[in-house]
């Protein structure tokens, strides 16, 4: 039925809102009418700096058929997340106010108010700009001054539609609730006619609302998100994050234990100095190798205070002194070390007298003994 779109428009409609996330960086996102979850398991990975991102359908089965889906994997709490992400799905009709809804970033209704009747469509858009005020909202519908070029259509685009409007209806509408709730709104889409039809416009043409500053009501900007009243809790699930004191220092701890382990295990074979130690920071006996890789990451600096102060202590236990590209000098430790043996100075200054001891590195003291039995269990953090 449709023409041959590449990608696909669904796709194409997808990755204009995850273009505009990563553009805009909004905090909290809520994506009405999200029936199988697909943009919100896309804006889960594409969507960084996105914190709290909730999806709204009235059909609970078919969300409980793919939330779980967004359980943690293994290699989250591996590799945690820089910032926090909360995943929540709600059963509930975006026709009725929620509490829960307040103070969103971004609201999206991809392909959604065309399955409303026309008196829903007015409570709908109540809701949505009077009582949600989110900052942003995208809006997508199918345009249906394209439909004639979609090969054997007959009436709408799917069974469910109880419209479809042309791009006037669909501008008028837009430009109406601006006027009313205090929004500026432009105009696209995605599905490009061919040359020879530019006149007809995209296949799904797209609203986007950005709040008028010049029009902000006080009010709205106080009310913060609460707790649900009308829709229907789902699903919920927070992900490990660094942001989280517990499970950064859990982090911390392993990194650091791995590192030391294969530091230990290669200066004990004798091939630190030929694989860890590339030139030019070699110099004398000295042997440089590049420092953890969780000291220099800037995310774990600008999340905790303390990290320096514990890698100060770690390296002052290993002798390690930092090169200005970052890297660490390993000082090996020293055969005769000069020890202050007599700190009695006589009044007129006599001389100190020095001996000398032997100073050794008790590696297995200060390492584990196996990498693989000692390490901590981080699966189970």
């Amino acid at each position: 039925m449709c023409p041959l779109f590449s990608p696909p428009l669904f796709m194409q409609r997808y990755q204009f809102v995850v273009e505009f996330v990563q553009k805009h960086e909004p905090k909290k996102v809520l994506d009405l009418g999200c029936a199988e979850c697909s943009l919100l398991r896309k804006l889960k990975f594409h969507g960084n700096g996105i914190e709290l991102l909730v999806g709204l359908d009235k059909d609970s089965s078919v969300m409980r058929t793919r939330m779980h889906s967004f359980a943690p994997l293994s290699s989250d709490y591996l590799q945690p997340r820089s910032g926090p992400l909360t995943i929540e799905l709600y059963q509930g009709s975006v026709t009725q106010p929620d509490p829960s809804t307040h103070g969103f970033d971004l609201v999206t209704c991809i392909e959604l108010i065309e399955h409303l009747h026309i008196e829903e469509v007015e409570r709908f858009t109540e809701v949505l700009f009077g009582f949600m005020a989110p900052s942003n909202v995208i809006v997508s519908t199918p345009n249906a001054d394209y439909n004639p070029l979609l090969p054997g259509l007959v009436g709408f685009r799917h069974h469910d539609h109880k419209f479809e409007w042309s791009r006037k209806e669909f501008q008028l509408w837009a430009l109406r609730l601006c006027d009313l709730f205090g929004y500026i709104v432009s105009f696209t889409g995605v599905g490009v006619p061919a040359d020879s039809h530019t006149n007809v416009g995209f296949c799904s043409q797209i609203a986007v609302f950005n709040r008028d500053p010049s029009r902000q009501d006080s009010a709205l900007q106080c009310r913060s998100r609460e707790e649900p009243t009308v829709y229907r809790l789902l699903y919920s699930v927070v992900y490990p994050s660094l942001s989280d004191n517990n499970i950064l220092q859990r982090t911390l701890v392993n990194e650091v234990l791995c590192r030391a382990e294969l530091i230990k295990r290669s200066w004990l074979s004798g091939e630190w100095v030929a694989k860890t130690a590339p030139e030019p920071f070699m110099q004398g006996s000295s042997v440089c190798v590049s420092l953890l890789d969780v000291w220099a990451c800037p995310r774990v600096k600008s999340l905790c205070g303390t990290l320096w102060r514990f890698t100060e202590a770690l390296m002052g236990e290993l002798r390690v002194e930092l090169t200005p590209a970052r890297h660490a000098i390993i000082m090996p430790a020293d055969e005769e070390e000069e020890v202050e043996e007599d700190e009695d100075e006589d009044a007129e200054g006599a001389g100190t007298k020095w001996t000398t001891t032997t100073a050794t590195e008790d590696w297995d003291a200060e390492m584990p003994n196996n990498s693989n039995s000692n390490l901590p269990d981080f699966h189970g953090a």
